[in-house]
């Protein structure tokens, strides 16, 4: 081998050398990008949970005021009822003293109507 052999063939290794760094650098580039664009991602993807787990939150509290609301019309419901029971209950014996007191004036119609006939 003389020297200009091995010039060429070190000018030959040093170029395909400089071609591989080349792809190599280019490809580092790209899965820079990649991860560069993962990165975004991955912040908008964590951005928008924290969004909506802020949403599910105050649609917790809500539910929870509205089931204290329904529970606390329940209980209004419930004591409702018992007054209507109650107010029905008073009615029934009020019906029935009513009645009591229409036939002692019926009677004592029939007596007084009965003295007036016989003087």
């Amino acid at each position: 081998m003389n020297i200009n052999h091995i010039t060429m063939m070190i000018s030959q290794n040093w170029g395909a050398q400089e071609m591989i760094s080349a792809g190599i650098e280019a490809k580092i580039n790209r899965l820079e990008s990649i991860v560069e664009q993962i990165g975004e991602a991955v912040l908008s993807t964590t951005e928008t949970i924290e969004r909506l787990a802020q949403r599910v939150d105050a649609l917790s509290v809500q539910v929870e005021a509205q089931g204290k609301q329904v529970q606390q019309q329940g209980y209004q419901i419930f004591a409702l009822c018992d007054a209507v029971q109650s107010l029905t209950e008073t009615q029934k014996d009020s019906l029935q003293e009513i009645n009591q007191l229409t036939k002692t004036v019926d009677k004592i119609v029939f007596l007084l109507q009965s003295a007036d006939e016989e003087t």
